[in-house]
């Protein structure tokens, strides 16, 4: 690919993205941080603009995809040894369709639906309403956010497709998807316990378990850890030079600096040893860690501790991500070894 396409791609991918985090934190949107995160999903999976019809057909995706969550609330309710069953089963299901070549928004979404959605409705029904409706405008902004991107930083016409990633061959998927699963239920079960506290928890989860099946097993436990840990860095620095001068143009500016140097390494206009899976969900934990530390702040709370305490569950989850692809690996092996 041609460093200036690289380039171009990279400006992309960070004004939409800023541009997200700017406008639904200026609009006071139910759960700001979707759009941006959506945004980023958008942007990085595809290079072509979507058309702006497109936007409603998203939400409603969203509306579908996530509201599948609900019909969960009453079996977690009444029966809820055999409702973590089928939401297990499921996510596993969902994993795997994404690894056969299956749409990997399409199955974000649905583990989002099965996980996060059905977790806040056990609570409160009213609660995961409001989720999926702030999942629903997120979309819609993220979606007219994207194509703005695009018409500032237009693809151009003779630009190489990217290729697809590789697949794996049937007895891997299997396995990938099996740890991906291990991944992500324990912040689902966390969550049923205090769904407000641990939501933020399974939207990592979900991509420490999307990068899990993305990457090789001998480095996949240094990227979940480094990822976190450089994605924390960066939200405190970004944090304090905000604190030099509080205004909704200068954290969209410094937002837009901060994404871009991660866009640039994420396509390679700056080389690294790191895969794009690494950078995904760095720039995504960067985002959910610096749009709650803002809420906590209009909310009053106590911004640092909160950072602290919500950084540590992070890296938590990163510790038993990197310890189950482990497990999950060895085990393989030896049953590979085992006549």
């Amino acid at each position: 690919m041609p460093i200036e396409l690289r380039r171009l791609r990279a400006l992309r991918l960070a004004w939409g993205t800023a541009l997200c985090l700017a406008v639904s934190f200026g609009l006071g949107l139910p759960v700001p941080i979707l759009a941006p995160v959506f945004a980023v999903l958008l942007l990085a999976m595809r290079s072509q603009p979507l058309p702006l019809r497109a936007a409603p057909l998203l939400a409603l995706l969203v509306l579908l995809s996530c509201g599948s969550g609900l019909l969960l609330i009453p079996l977690l309710r009444h029966a809820p040894v055999s409702g973590v069953l089928v939401v297990g089963t499921g996510v596993y299901l969902v994993l795997r369709y994404a690894l056969l070549g299956g749409n990997g928004l399409l199955a974000n979404l649905l583990v989002i639906g099965l996980t996060m959605i059905a977790a806040a409705g056990t609570s409160d029904f009213t609660l995961a309403l409001s989720v999926v409706e702030a999942m629903a405008k997120g979309m819609l902004l993220a979606t007219l956010g994207c194509a703005l991107a695009h018409l500032l930083f237009p693809e151009p016409a003779d630009a190489p497709v990217p290729s697809p990633p590789a697949r794996l061959n049937d007895n891997e998927v299997g396995w990938v998807a099996l740890r991906a699963t291990l991944i992500v239920m324990p912040a689902f079960l966390l969550a049923l316990i205090a769904p407000d506290t641990f939501m933020p928890l399974i939207m990592k989860s979900v991509s420490l378990g999307q990068q899990a099946g993305e990457t090789h097993a001998r480095h996949a436990s240094r990227e979940l850890i480094g990822s976190t840990l450089l994605a924390g860095a960066l939200a405190i620095l970004l944090w304090g030079a905000l604190g030099l001068f509080v205004h909704l143009w200068m954290f969209f500016l410094w937002g837009l600096l901060f994404c871009l140097w991660q866009a640039r390494r994420l396509y390679q206009a700056v080389m690294t040893q790191q895969t794009p899976a690494f950078w995904i969900s760095c720039l995504t934990t960067f985002l959910i860690l610096l749009g709650q530390s803002v809420q906590d702040s209009a909310a009053g709370q106590d911004v640092y501790r909160a950072f602290a305490v919500r950084m540590a569950l992070f890296v938590a989850v990163s510790l038993y991500a990197s310890a189950m692809l482990i497990w999950i690996d060895r085990r393989r092996a030896r049953q590979v070894v085992t006549p």
